[in-house]
């Protein structure tokens, strides 16, 4: 029984590496799965292209205030550069240190009032 092949119009030649990656991927996946993927792949490039993709800011401040009580926001403002520091060792930039920041101080004064 021959196997399906199919024949696809790329932009740039892949490399053999490339190619054995491509053929092990299409091998173990269900085509279903591809085409999820390629749809997400296909917007997410269309959206980098247009310059209007923010890659993963607002997940990771919500991530990292989401559920704070008041009494933590405090003590991480009172431990601020041990904070960034850690802030730092895990890649965030001083834009999302700044912005985690700012809600930080929001939710420390909630209760307080």
């Amino acid at each position: 029984m021959a196997k399906p092949t199919i024949e696809l119009p790329i932009s740039a030649k892949p490399t053999d590496l490339e190619l054995k990656k491509l053929k092990d991927y299409f091998k173990e996946m269900p085509v279903d799965q591809i085409l999820t993927g390629l749809k997400f792949a296909k917007n997410r490039w269309s959206a980098k292209d247009a310059g209007t993709l923010k890659v993963g800011r607002k997940s990771i401040i919500q991530k990292e205030v989401h559920s704070v009580t008041t009494e933590q926001a405090q003590w991480r403002l009172k431990n601020w550069k041990m904070m960034i520091a850690n802030y730092r060792r895990r890649g965030y930039s001083y834009p999302t240190i700044s912005r985690i920041k700012k809600i930080l101080i929001q939710k420390s004064k909630k209760k307080s009032k």
